[in-house]
């Protein structure tokens, strides 16, 4: 495994991690995410440029779909309804991993649309 791999390796664990500390934080305390969103997004970069294989891009581009549908309109904030601001952690923590997945599929896909004209030509 080459130093490149490994550091996405670390980049993915690190957004994990943070999109889920971010999550609890802003249920705890007010605060703009705009920071937490911009590293997340640095670091999907490198995700996306390093770690991902090829058998592994059409998982993860069905991943991002997922993850952006779930996360957009704040479907769990009605779960604050019944146990207090418990949807307010799972809404900011869905939007953290998604600031985090997207730019990796952005260049997946790109990639993927840019090897299309090849695959077909042979």
């Amino acid at each position: 495994m080459s130093d490149l791999e490994k550091l996405g390796k670390y980049a993915f664990m690190a957004c994990i991690m943070i999109a889920l500390v971010a999550g609890v934080a802003s249920v705890f305390a007010d605060f703009s995410s705009a920071w937490i969103a911009l590293v997340l997004v640095v670091l999907g970069v490198c995700v996306g440029l390093t770690t991902i294989t090829g058998k592994e891009v059409t998982p993860l581009l069905l991943a991002a779909i997922a993850l952006t549908v779930a996360s957009s309109g704040g479907w769990f904030l009605i779960i604050n309804e019944a146990v207090a601001k418990l949807g307010t952690f799972i809404n900011n923590t869905m939007y953290n991993m998604v600031s985090f997945v997207a730019p990796a599929a952005i260049i997946l896909a790109t990639k993927m649309i840019y090897q299309l004209p090849r695959a077909s030509e042979k």
